[in-house]
């Protein structure tokens, strides 16, 4: 070999040795951001299975109970200073009750406050139930002109899989989530408002733009979903993310895709209750694409239920920016989903050790993440 030959040969080793997993991609992955470990800090534990919360804008906190009960906790979250009344009753029985709370987008000049619950049939409906999302204006510590504003169509018997998170878009419209039911198939019935995210406006009237999907209900947003527990607006973008449980494995972080179809319960990553949990069992086989849209994350084979969803976008933890959190009920933990642009590049587990079934997840005006626990506890992570 010739000197020159010798020289070029010894370039392309070198460039070799140093090329990076990204090498001819031109969107190469991104290192994952160091573990950490955050102080826990336990502000409460006089809690009654609270399942949503929200920060007012002076600090305090709004808390659901399960069991009906809307409290409000000091800004440092240690005490109740009042039981709000004005609510109206729930169908608190397995996973119905009162269930998810939120804030109007102009609260601080317009105080009205949502929440989602288990609403009671009456009449020819009595026996049933469905998740209902309902308002009022938050005057010292009474709801006022309380009002339903939309209702799940139809209702049913049986106490599981209410979904019920809200999440405002930057619009001032609000997103609804909705199990099925534990019925299945409803969840692909567009005349049914089972297994459905829907978009309402603040009065639950439905917009205009919403998608024109042939034969559905107008407020239907996407559907076939199974029990979405979790969402959020991706920070910076108009597109909301929820988390929503699988049977037997195949829990899923999506990005809704409007007019999609998630395919419950045509197709899961997850496994029929009785068949052997494994890769093997997909529910219909294969890749959820293109017929339906695709999960971002899944859990498989074993399911962590997850519950609460949050973007983080905080000070307090500067390498965990942009990073989403997912409660886990069955998981018991706190589960950190790092993302390049919609594709999960890392997850961590965190909090394990708490042994708590994590029921929410929000991020603080002081830029620490809260958590709410089934367990009664409302906790503070900070640095």
């Amino acid at each position: 070999m010739n000197p020159t030959m010798r020289i070029l040969a010894l370039v392309a080793l070198l460039l070799l040795a140093g090329c990076t997993a990204g090498c001819g991609s031109s969107n190469p992955t991104p290192s994952p951001s160091p573990p950490s470990t955050p102080k826990v800090v336990t502000l409460n534990a006089s809690l009654a299975s609270p399942w949503g919360m929200v920060f007012l804008p002076d600090g305090r906190i709004l808390v659901t109970q399960k069991g009906g009960s809307l409290v409000l906790l000091a800004a440092d979250g240690r005490s109740v200073q009042a039981t709000v009344t004005g609510l109206p009753p729930v169908a608190s029985a397995g996973q119905g009750g009162l269930l998810d709370v939120a804030l109007d987008p102009d609260f601080a000049i317009s105080p009205w406050v949502y929440w989602t619950y288990s609403e009671p049939g009456t009449g020819g409906e009595a026996g049933l139930s469905g998740t209902a999302v309902a308002r009022g204006r938050l005057v010292g510590d009474t709801l006022q002109d309380v009002a339903v504003v939309y209702r799940q169509a139809p209702k049913v018997a049986g106490s599981g899989h209410f979904g019920s998170r809200l999440a405002f878009r930057p619009d001032g419209t609000l997103f609804v989530t909705l199990g099925e039911r534990q019925l299945g198939s409803p969840a692909q019935d567009l005349a049914t408002t089972l297994g459905k995210v829907v978009r309402i406006q603040r009065d639950g009237s439905v917009p205009s733009d919403n998608p024109a999907i042939p034969g559905a209900r107008p407020e239907i947003w996407s559907y076939g979903h199974r029990n979405p527990q979790g969402a959020a607006i991706r920070p910076g973008t108009d597109v909301l993310w929820i988390d929503e449980h699988g049977p037997q494995g195949g829990d899923e972080l999506n990005r809704v895709v409007a007019g999609g179809n998630f395919g419950w319960p045509l197709v899961s990553y997850g496994c029929n209750y009785g068949d052997p949990v494994g890769a093997g069992c997909r529910i219909g086989g294969g890749v959820h694409a293109p017929t339906f849209v695709e999960p971002v994350s899944t859990w498989v084979p074993t399911s962590v239920a997850p519950a609460g969803l949050l973007f983080y976008t905080g000070d307090g933890f500067p390498h965990w920016k942009g990073n989403a959190f997912l409660g886990a009920l069955a998981g018991t933990a706190l589960w950190r989903v790092e993302l390049d642009g919609d594709r999960e590049v890392a997850r961590e587990r965190l909090l394990s050790e708490l042994g708590e079934r994590i029921r929410d997840v929000r991020q603080g005006p002081d830029g620490w993440i809260y958590l709410l626990t089934d367990g009664g506890k409302l906790i503070q992570l900070r640095d």
